[in-house]
C-alpha cells in the first residue's frame, strides 16, 4: 500500500516538475555548465531510481502470485502477469536497485554535506530545548 501510495505521490510530482521545468527552460535556456549538468544527472537518478524500486517491488509481487499487490484493501490489477521465472529477476532487480539508490542517497548527501550539517544541529538543538 505505501509502495502504491508513493509511487502515485511521484508520479504526480515528476509531472509537476517536468511542468515546471518545461516553463521555465522555455523562457530562458540554463546555462549547461558541468555543475549544472551533475547536479541534473544526479537528480534525474535519483528519480529514476525512486520510480525504479516500487516497479521492481510490482513486477516481484505479480510474478510470484497475480492479485498481490493491494492499496489499502483494494485489489489492484496485475501490471505484470505470473510468472515464475521472473520471481528470481523481479527479487534480484529490487534488492540492486535500493541498494544503488541508497548509494546515490548517500552520495546526494555529499553533495549537500553543508545543509546535513546545518539540519543535524537544528535537530540537536530542537532536541536539546525539548528535553
Amino acid at each position: 500500500s505505501l509502495g502504491v501510495l508513493s509511487m502515485a505521490l511521484l508520479t504526480w510530482r515528476i509531472f509537476l516538475l517536468l511542468k515546471v521545468s518545461w516553463k521555465k527552460y522555455t523562457r530562458r535556456l540554463p546555462k549547461f555548465t558541468p555543475a549544472w549538468i551533475k547536479n541534473v544527472s544526479l537528480h534525474l537518478l535519483l528519480y529514476l531510481f525512486m520510480w525504479a524500486v516500487p516497479i521492481a517491488g510490482f513486477l516481484l509481487s505479480n510474478s510470484f502470485r497475480p492479485d498481490n499487490v493491494k492499496f489499502f484493501g483494494l485489489l489492484l490489477p496485475d501490471l505484470f502477469p505470473q510468472n515464475k521465472a521472473m520471481v528470481d529477476v523481479g527479487r534480484s532487480l529490487h534488492f540492486w536497485l535500493s541498494y544503488t539508490f541508497l548509494a546515490f542517497i548517500l552520495l546526494h548527501a555529499i553533495a549537500q554535506w553543508k545543509v546535513v550539517r546545518a539540519n543535524w544541529r537544528r535537530l540537536q538543538n530542537f532536541l536539546e530545548v525539548n528535553r
